[in-house]
């Protein structure tokens, strides 16, 4: 078992690659060939990543299968545990209620679509950040204080001071049933009074990256198409920044959806 500083740290380097982690994940239910870890997690330098989990002793590889070596399993079970002990307490957390829907404006990304202002009560301040694993694409910014939650193609906002927006929705009859439904989840687990601990989080294909693109294909970025780029971004290999396009005012909204889906690539 790793013991040593230099272990340790080859260790550490191994899990701090997004694909790896995923492959680390997706082990923990069974051994799996390599094929089957490509086609879950992507085939993109794969030999390269099973090579780096297996001399930091994370794996074993034997007849054309892979598997958590006895380090390995232990290692994503003290995850599990740790995982487990962030769960946050809400004991203190008030039932919150949509006191007021207070416009209802046209989406700027979409002319079709619209976005809306409401507010929660009462504020739920920092106690946001504990609901985060309640919402299978949700995100805590500290940076604003709110959770960023990602349903389909609308994107709602709710900020610790009660604030809520929401773009990309339908009409003021979608965005009060989304609301509602928000509503519902954040007080049910306020009822019980313990967040979940914090999940796997979904699984977000190139194309779907692609959709929120600027799809120039300007290359600043240093590939050769928006598509490309999108698929080195899904493997971990690029970071969203270097799409200088999408710091157009224009593309803030889509800005704002990539940073979402960002947390789960």
């Amino acid at each position: 078992m790793p013991g040593k500083p230099e272990e340790i740290k080859m260790v550490s380097n191994a899990m701090a690659n997004i694909p790896r982690r995923k492959m680390m994940a997706f082990l923990v239910e069974s051994e799996k060939t390599a094929e089957e870890i490509g086609e879950a997690i992507g085939k993109s330098m794969l030999d390269y990543h099973l090579k780096i989990l297996q001399q930091a002793g994370l794996i074993e590889m034997a007849e054309g299968k892979v598997k958590l070596s006895e380090f390995g399993k232990n290692f994503m079970e003290v995850k599990a545990e740790k995982a487990q002990d962030a769960s946050a307490d809400l004991s203190d957390a008030k039932p919150v209620a949509i006191t007021e829907v207070r416009q209802l404006l046209p989406c700027i990304a979409d002319s079709t679509k619209f976005r809306i202002i409401a507010n929660m009560a009462p504020p739920l301040g920092g106690a946001l950040k504990a609901l985060e694993p309640l919402f299978p694409r949700g995100r805590y910014s500290e940076r604003i204080g709110a959770l960023i939650i990602q349903r389909g193609d609308v994107l709602t906002t709710v900020y610790g001071t009660g604030n809520v927006t929401m773009t990309m929705i339908k009409d003021e009859a979608e965005a009060r049933k989304n609301l509602e439904r928000l509503k519902e989840t954040i007080n049910e687990a306020i009822a019980r009074g313990v967040a979940p601990a914090p999940r796997e989080k979904v699984r977000v294909e190139p194309m779907e990256i692609y959709k929120y693109l600027p799809q120039t294909n300007c290359g600043e970025c240093g590939e050769q198409s928006c598509y490309s780029f999108a698929i080195q971004l899904m493997n971990g290999e690029v970071s969203l920044d270097l799409c200088t396009p999408l710091k157009d005012p224009k593309y803030r909204q889509n800005l704002e959806h990539l940073q979402v889906m960002a947390e789960y690539i």
